[in-house]
């Protein structure tokens, strides 16, 4: 089934991970993604720090560098990526080094077998991981689970950074949310549509609020709303 894919495109959201973006760069460019010609689109999302002369220095043909003027969010940094990409796979990369892309040989298998249409990496699933903050654990099993419920999925982990998915599965669908609500706007509009949805385990190496993690408990909150939203209405 490999064959009926031929180009993978890398979406990688950015704001200010100086000390990262580099790093997440060469670990991309060389990961296994088999006979898929790999392109690499980075939204830098209003940087303040030496991130745009990083990414600068770095472009090159298999990576294209797009803009925000001002820090926007995840969520309309990956929309942007998505209008950009040309490939007939889009994966999900954040900059921060907490997802290893030597995983991408699992998460693209149960696509290009023929199996999967969705494949989400799943930081619960028996893969190695930083021992690291019990409330946003809690958290996530919480989310995971409403989104199951309203969504009819049985998920591990609905928050994870890795989505993989045929780019077919965006062609009707319209996104909105501008920050970390694009997670659980995925999951439910790709679960209307009831594309086959598969998970693998994943390494994560997370990272504390001393180390640069954004996501905090008002994200959280704001989940509830969006999974809720995403659920029942466009």
């Amino acid at each position: 089934m490999s064959g009926a894919f031929h180009k993978i495109s890398i979406l990688v959201p950015v704001f200010n991970e100086e000390r990262t973006v580099e790093e997440i760069v060469r670990r991309v460019r060389a990961a296994d993604t088999g006979a898929l010609q790999k392109e690499i689109i980075i939204v830098n999302d209003g940087s303040t720090d030496g991130t745009p002369a990083i990414l600068a220095r770095l472009a090159a043909a298999d990576l294209t560098v797009c803009t925000h003027p001002a820090n926007r969010g995840k969520g309309a940094s990956i929309r942007t990526a998505i209008e950009r990409a040309t490939g007939d796979i889009l994966l999900i990369q954040d900059a921060d080094l907490e997802y290893d892309p030597a995983d991408f040989p699992r998460l693209l298998a149960p696509i290009l077998d023929g199996r999967a249409d969705v494949v989400y990496g799943s930081r619960f699933l028996g893969g190695p991981h930083r021992v690291l903050l019990f409330w946003h654990y809690i958290a996530n099993t919480l989310l995971t689970l409403l989104s199951n419920m309203l969504c009819n999925l049985n998920l591990t982990d609905m928050e994870t950074g890795y989505k993989v998915f045929k780019r077919a599965c965006l062609a009707d669908i319209q996104l909105n949310a501008n920050r970390f609500g694009i997670e659980p706007e995925l999951t439910a509009k790709l679960a209307r549509r009831r594309y086959r949805f598969y998970e693998t385990p994943i390494s994560y190496s997370g990272r504390d609020y001393s180390e640069g993690k954004k996501i905090n408990w008002t994200d959280g909150v704001a989940a509830l709303w969006f999974i809720f939203r995403y659920r029942f209405f466009n």
